[in-house]
């Protein structure tokens, strides 16, 4: 294996083309599928499947790819910084859930460091593309949460993806809604009150189980359930149809506004929130930053 079948195979899936790909690397089309078919032969998988329309990559070519693009990148950050003597921005990428104090918390960190030497990413996205997103380097971190209901099987899945779940803090059940609801004033709110109000949960796209709801408690029949895939809707959801959410309860008014609240929801439920990396390697210096800022809202945990 070299790091130039490497780079090919990198050029390859972007390009989801043999003919594209061989014409920006410069070589001719069979030429380059000998060297993938001599690298598949090496490593006892198949990358690419040819189809009429062009290449698609496989499942373990995925996986594959994830790893060749990190190996990849840190040989353009070696050479860039010994070799060409550039000044290369360090990067740093998170994925998460749709938490507000997930994205406060990265924003806490870019004002620290500031964006002349870093680049950084933020991934707001479904459970399923979390882990994705951290097995296949995309993300370094990946912030979601476990309870009784979704552990083992998450569990399960971090292990087969070589991932590591870290705990940071644990909180209970509240209910998200606009401060003019009529039960916004209540202490505490039953499944039975909010019978009459939509129920708005995010989209987890094709990879639709119970086990990848952000919400909890996702097993539970509700008579009025509404679909979004982003924040901003939700919140308009709020307003205009009186819908609610089930969420940790921890409020940024600096990203989403004063004008809703939480109130905690009448049940037992708690929910664990931590955050995933790669097995066996370390968090870099911008990780522990994001990380520390996260922690930081512990104290921002509502008492039930």
């Amino acid at each position: 294996m070299t790091l130039t079948q490497l780079k090919y195979v990198i050029t390859i899936a972007d390009a989801k083309s043999m003919n594209e790909a061989a014409r920006q690397l410069f070589i001719s089309q069979p030429s380059l599928s000998l060297a993938v078919k001599e690298l598949e032969t090496e490593i006892g998988i198949e990358l690419f499947r040819r189809t009429n329309r062009g290449v698609v990559i496989t499942p373990e070519g995925e996986e594959f790819l994830g790893y060749a693009r990190q190996v990849v990148e840190q040989y353009q950050l070696v050479e860039a910084k010994y070799v060409e003597k550039k000044n290369e921005k360090k990067k740093f990428s998170v994925s998460m859930q749709h938490y507000t104090f997930a994205v406060s918390a990265f924003v806490e960190m870019v004002k620290q460091y500031g964006m002349d030497e870093y680049e950084f990413a933020v991934h707001e996205t479904t459970t399923h593309d979390v882990m994705e997103d951290v097995k296949n380097f995309r993300s370094e971190i990946g912030i979601l949460y476990l309870n009784e209901f979704n552990q083992k099987i998450l569990t399960k899945l971090f292990q087969e993806y070589g991932l590591e779940f870290h705990e940071i803090f644990q909180c209970g059940v509240y209910v998200y809604l606009w401060k003019e609801h009529p039960l916004a004033e209540k202490k505490k709110i039953t499944l039975a009150q909010l019978e009459k109000y939509p129920c708005l949960s995010f989209e987890q796209g094709a990879n639709n189980s119970f086990y990848f709801a952000e919400e909890v408690l996702s097993t539970y029949e509700y008579k009025r359930l509404i679909k979004a895939n982003d924040r901003a809707t939700m919140l308009n959801l709020m307003v205009g149809l009186n819908g609610y959410t089930l969420c940790s309860g921890i409020i940024c008014e600096d990203l989403n506004g004063s004008d809703y609240c939480a109130v905690p929801l009448d049940t037992q439920e708690q929910m664990m929130i931590g955050y995933l990396s790669r097995k066996g390697m370390p968090i870099s210096t911008l990780g522990r930053k994001y990380l520390e800022e996260v922690a930081k809202y512990r104290d921002n945990v509502l008492p039930m």
